[in-house]
């Protein structure tokens, strides 16, 4: 089985979820997001995104294929590119930090261990580029896939609450404890990034 993690660019866009191409709900402000999904642009907003991030600031996501199939992905950047962030109640996110957007794992590739060699990737990205931590807004109440990753898997994978909230809890992940994941932390992160989606297929080139 030959497996590759490639940075997410305009390039491989497409390799990504209809769903999540087309969602713009981190991309842009609730009143922005809203517009652009009822003037059919969300999709060229996503691209426009992906663009100006990777111009100002570089990679913000990774991409992953087995056998040259798209299995799964991850998003992230720093706050200030993430207009929804300030939406919520637990912002703002800690400026040593990257937000942890969303990520997918397709089903049928759970328990391989691609959700760890995933964020391990992303956490030797960051700790070379001077971060020291991941953070995301978990759901709480989370009962169906979203955009919103359920914050009780957050804290299974090792994510510490550090802004408490019924709903919206924000919560932190040291870079480097991701080096150095146990088996069962690897099985709880399958599980956390195969809730995010419930499309079945990513469909290849």
């Amino acid at each position: 089985m030959g497996r590759r993690l490639v940075p997410l660019t305009l390039d491989n866009l497409q390799d990504l979820p209809t769903r999540c191409r087309t969602c713009v709900f981190w991309e842009l402000d609730p009143v922005s997001g809203e517009a652009a999904v009822k003037a059919g642009t969300a999709a060229l907003e996503k691209e426009a995104w992906i663009s100006a991030v990777l111009l100002d600031w570089g990679s913000c996501g990774r991409v992953v294929y087995v056998d040259e199939v798209p299995v799964g992905f991850v998003l992230y950047a720093p706050p200030a590119y993430v207009p929804r962030s300030t939406a919520f109640p637990t912002s703002p996110v800690s400026p040593d930090a990257v937000q942890l957007m969303t990520s997918f794992i397709m089903p049928g590739y759970q328990g391989q261990g691609l959700g760890r060699v995933m964020v391990q990737t992303v956490a030797k990205d960051l700790l070379r580029r001077g971060f020291k931590a991941i953070e995301a807004f978990g759901d709480a109440r989370w009962k169906e896939p979203a955009c919103l990753l359920p914050a009780d898997h957050l804290l299974a994978v090792g994510f510490k609450t550090v802004r408490p909230h019924p709903t919206y809890p924000r919560l932190r992940l040291e870079l480097r404890t991701t080096l150095s994941w146990k088996e069962d932390v690897e099985m709880a992160l399958d599980r956390l990034l195969g809730a995010v989606q419930k499309e079945p297929v990513l469909r290849p080139l």
